[in-house]
C-alpha cells in the first residue's frame, strides 16, 4: 500500500473537493508489470448497511485458478451519495488488500473507473492508494452516453461524457446487458477492455470481480 493520500472523514462537500484534486493524478496510460496475479474487489454490506465487508480474490494468470481470498469487516464509515462511493467503499477495501500474503499485479473493481462524474470512481481512487493497474467493472452506468452496442460477445462502444471517451460499454455475453469498463489507474482504455475481455469465462462478468461479488453478497 501507498503512503497516505487523505484522511477519510471528510464531508460531501469536502470530499468532492478532493476527488476533483486527485483525479489529475490518475494515469491514463500503461504502466505494467508483468501480470501473473489478478485481483478481484467488491464491497458488501451487514446489519442493514452499518458493516462494510470487502472482499478481495486473487486468481493467477493464466489460468485464472483461485490462490488467496480474504475479508474484512469494519463499521461503515459514510451513508450512500452518488457520486462518492469510494469514500464508503475503499477504506474496508484498503484494509483487505493489507491481508494478503500474494499482491496483485493488476485488480478489477466492481464500480467505476473514470467513468465518473468527476474522474475519480472507485476504481481509480483505489488505485491510487495501492499504486497498482486498475479498471473499473460496472453493472450499471453512473453518467455518459453511447451508441447501440452490438450483439456478439466482446463487441463494444465508448462510453462518451461530452467530446471525452470516457469508458466502454462492453457486449460481455451475447443478447444480454453489457457492462461498463473504464480505465482505473496506469492504464489506458484499449488494455482494460482487453484484459477483461481475456478474464471472461461462462457469465457476464469477468472471473476477478464475479468471485468478489458472490464472496461479498456472503454466497462464497
Amino acid at each position: 500500500m501507498s503512503v497516505s493520500l487523505h484522511e477519510w472523514t471528510l464531508s460531501p462537500e469536502d470530499a468532492i473537493g478532493l476527488q476533483t484534486r486527485l483525479a489529475p493524478r490518475v494515469e491514463r496510460q500503461d504502466r505494467l508489470d508483468t501480470i501473473s496475479r489478478i485481483a478481484g474487489v467488491d464491497i458488501g454490506f451487514e446489519q442493514e448497511g452499518e458493516i462494510t465487508r470487502a472482499a478481495v480474490v486473487v486468481l493467477e494468470w493464466p489460468g485464472l485458478a483461485v490462490l488467496e481470498q480474504v475479508v474484512h469487516r469494519e463499521p461503515t464509515r459514510m451513508p450512500y451519495i452518488p457520486g462518492l462511493l469510494s469514500f464508503r467503499e475503499v477504506p474496508a477495501a484498503l484494509e483487505a488488500f493489507s491481508l494478503l500474503a500474494l499482491p496483485p499485479h493488476l485488480v478489477m473493481v466492481d464500480g467505476q473507473g473514470i467513468a465518473h462524474p468527476r474522474r475519480l470512481g472507485v476504481a481509480s481512487h483505489l488505485g491510487l492508494w495501492l499504486d497498482l493497474p486498475t479498471i473499473g467493472v460496472a453493472k450499471s452506468r453512473l453518467c455518459g452516453w453511447h451508441g447501440e452496442i452490438p450483439p456478439q460477445r466482446g463487441d463494444w462502444m465508448p462510453l462518451w461524457d461530452g467530446d471525452e471517451i470516457i469508458g466502454a460499454v462492453l457486449r460481455s455475453r451475447q443478447n444480454v446487458k453489457p457492462i461498463y469498463v473504464s480505465p482505473g489507474h496506469r492504464l489506458c482504455l484499449e488494455t482494460a477492455v482487453n484484459w477483461v475481455v481475456r478474464c471472461l469465462v461462462r457469465t457476464k462478468l469477468p472471473e476477478p470481480t464475479r468471485l468478489a461479488d458472490r464472496l461479498a453478497s456472503r454466497r462464497g
